[in-house]
């Protein structure tokens, strides 16, 4: 099917998704792409997205918030450029959640990352977040956390950690001090949890990556 003459703004939404593809390794939202090209009405963006996708300038998988991606001309990264993660479950951004309270994800869920977004690629799991004690650090409910496998952690580091005496986990910010941890939310309703005996706080892993995952 031969194409259509693209309006100007049509054509600034296709260099946009082609250009936040590139950079981050994966799709924009709708609702980035209309901060972007200046569209304040969701609805107005999925009219022109429609449009892309009919005269086949884009593919859209409506079942998820980044499933738009160009249909063709687009460089696809290399295989030697891209850095399989696994997706492994769910951490909680709130208070402490016992282990094993919630299904995990499946163990064969990847995310596929170019090299550009992790520049350690050795040792990365995903988390799927659960809550929203981190709001302030820009990470939410169902947002996407890329880990680095580590048992230590520094001052203010976004961490995954381990209530041994509890069984339970939590993301938070970590700090050592005064012989004490203090584990603080990024969400001024939130109190910081003091844990006297750092022995029982055992970090998992600390955060490198935040795939927000914004409303459609």
């Amino acid at each position: 099917m031969a194409k259509g003459k693209l309006s100007p703004r049509q054509q600034e939404i296709l260099r946009f998704i082609g250009r936040f593809t590139g950079e981050r390794g994966y799709p924009p939202t709708i609702r980035e792409i209309g901060e972007a090209v200046g569209i304040t009405s969701t609805s107005v963006v999925n009219y022109n997205l429609n449009k892309l996708e009919k005269e086949n300038h884009i593919i859209r998988d409506l079942k998820v918030s980044r499933g738009v991606r160009l249909a063709e001309n687009a460089r696809k990264p290399a295989v030697s450029e891209l850095v399989s993660v696994p997706l492994a479950g769910f951490i909680f951004a709130s208070q402490p959640v016992m282990v094993g309270d919630t299904a995990q994800t499946g163990a064969d869920e990847y995310l596929e990352l170019t090299r550009g977004l992790v520049h350690d690629a050795g040792d990365l799991y995903a988390l799927r977040v659960k809550g929203e004690s981190m709001i302030d650090a820009m990470v939410s409910d169902g947002d996407i956390v890329v880990m680095k496998k580590t048992d230590r952690a520094r001052n203010g580091e976004m961490v995954a950690v381990w209530l041994t005496d509890r069984n339970e986990t939590t993301l938070k910010y970590f700090y050592q001090e005064n012989g004490r941890v203090r584990l603080q939310p990024a969400n001024p309703t939130m109190q910081p949890i003091i844990v006297d005996n750092p022995a029982q706080v055992q970090v998992q892993g600390k955060v490198v990556l935040v795939m927000r995952q914004l409303a459609q």
